[in-house]
């Protein structure tokens, strides 16, 4: 019987946010299940577009495979994770992995972007109690997101990586899954030399997408996984946001010779250092955008990204430039989504719908020049904000974002509609809008 034990701990920290997280942030469901415990991390992920589900599906159609789930944990994107949240759970993995027994193996399910109150390398300082616990034989597999940060710290200390390779990260439980042979292959007596490579940039996040240029051609270059003897590379775009020393892309390589790990991560990184100015990304300013979509002349919704405010890149979602925008311009049929504002929540709850009010939308975050958006609103509806994700990046997921406001801006000459949150989520997902 091969033993392996698994856990998780996901944080993607923007430096920059406004609030940091706390261990009580790792409790709380949103869009992913709260923290997890023993039998519950195989049960409650189940199904769930997250790399830790994936790894266990894909152990399923292996003999003799006992798996020891220990804690799976994360928190929306924000501010340094606290030092009390890192300990309490960082203890938890090492409680467990002391108390599991004999073990073969051990899968993480990691993002690669954790920063702490205490810790420029969340990620590499928690390998590196592992590893102390483990010694230093023993394989040890991660999957991490496709924005990591990756270090030579986290590299010494973990057998191999796999990292997502889509952006929207539609393969989370196909990353997990991938990891598995990988582990196979190391319990089985193969011995991978790791090699790793930085790029000399940053690349911003909304440079990032990989299905198209210059990503796509990039991710092309991969090694197709993973037959015994080839070699498995991976990239990491990197999270500018983090703000540390190693901020930014990189590439693992994972080969049968030191020479050949070195090779395919230097062939990588080479083609990626050419693509430099291929990756400047333009944005527009607010006005300018919902001038470029209102002069659209299609027939299917046009979307405006809000980049610089996303939740989901731990920005605070409470800025109101893009709704002033929209209004001045005088957009009609447009809807913003998703506005964090637990009072405004609250007031519309209170008041019911149908019912007008005056409301101060947004800009309760602290943020300097971020100011409140005040309108007169309508209550069009109403929502405890649970309900079933229905894309492919959270599918199977089930959204707790607490309860939710669908306001009519009135006496305005423009037609827009802000839906408000009690929670922070990004708006990433049709159903949100349903």
């Amino acid at each position: 019987m091969t033993r392996i034990l698994i856990a998780g701990f996901q944080h993607e920290t923007n430096t920059f946010g406004a609030t940091k997280a706390s261990f009580d942030e790792f409790l709380e469901a949103d869009g992913w299940p709260g923290l997890l415990q023993g039998a519950d991390v195989i049960t409650g992920t189940q199904g769930i577009n997250l790399p830790i589900a994936g790894f266990v599906e894909a152990t399923r159609s292996a003999p003799d495979i006992e798996l020891v789930p220990v804690v799976w944990a994360s928190a929306e994107p924000s501010a340094h994770v606290t030092d009390d949240a890192f300990e309490r759970i960082s203890t938890m993995i090492l409680d467990g992995i002391k108390q599991a027994g004999a073990l073969d193996a051990i899968y993480l399910d990691l993002h690669g972007a954790m920063v702490t109150e205490s810790h420029e390398d969340g990620e590499g300082e928690l390998l590196s109690r592992i590893r102390e616990l483990t010694g230093a034989a023993l394989p040890i597999v991660v999957s991490l997101d496709l924005h990591a940060n990756i270090t030579e710290r986290m590299v010494s200390h973990a057998s191999a990586f796999c990292i997502f390779r889509t952006y929207p990260h539609i393969d989370m439980a196909a990353t997990g899954a991938r990891c598995f042979p990988i582990l196979q292959r190391l319990l089985s007596g193969e011995i991978l030399y790791p090699a790793m490579r930085q790029a000399s940039f940053l690349v911003p996040l909304s440079a990032q997408y990989t299905g198209a240029s210059p990503c796509k051609e990039l991710y092309q270059l991969l090694p197709q996984e993973s037959a015994p003897d080839q070699a498995h590379c991976d990239i990491a775009m990197g999270f500018p946001p983090a703000d540390i020393y190693n901020a930014g892309p990189a590439v693992v390589a994972y080969a049968a010779s030191q020479a050949e790990a070195e090779e395919h991560a230097q062939r990588i990184i080479d083609a990626m250092e050419t693509k430099e100015t291929a990756f400047d990304s333009a944005l527009l300013s607010a006005d300018s955008a919902v001038a470029k979509a209102m002069s659209h002349t299609g027939s299917k919704p046009v979307v405006i990204a809000d980049v610089q405010d996303n939740p989901g890149a731990g920005a605070t979602s409470d800025t109101t430039g893009l709704l002033k925008a929209l209004v001045d311009g005088k957009a009609t049929d447009a809807v913003l989504a998703l506005l964090h504002d637990p009072q405004t929540v609250a007031a519309a709850q209170e008041l019911g719908e149908g019912g007008i009010f005056d409301a101060v939308l947004g800009g309760k975050s602290g943020l300097p020049d971020m100011g409140s958006y005040h309108a007169r609103c309508r209550v069009l509806a109403l929502s405890d904000g649970e309900f079933a994700f229905s894309g492919a990046m959270y599918a199977g997921a089930t959204a707790q974002i607490g309860p939710t406001a669908l306001l009519e801006i009135v006496d305005s000459e423009s037609s827009v509609s802000v839906l408000v949150g009690s929670k922070r989520c990004q708006c990433l997902d049709r159903a949100i809008l349903t």
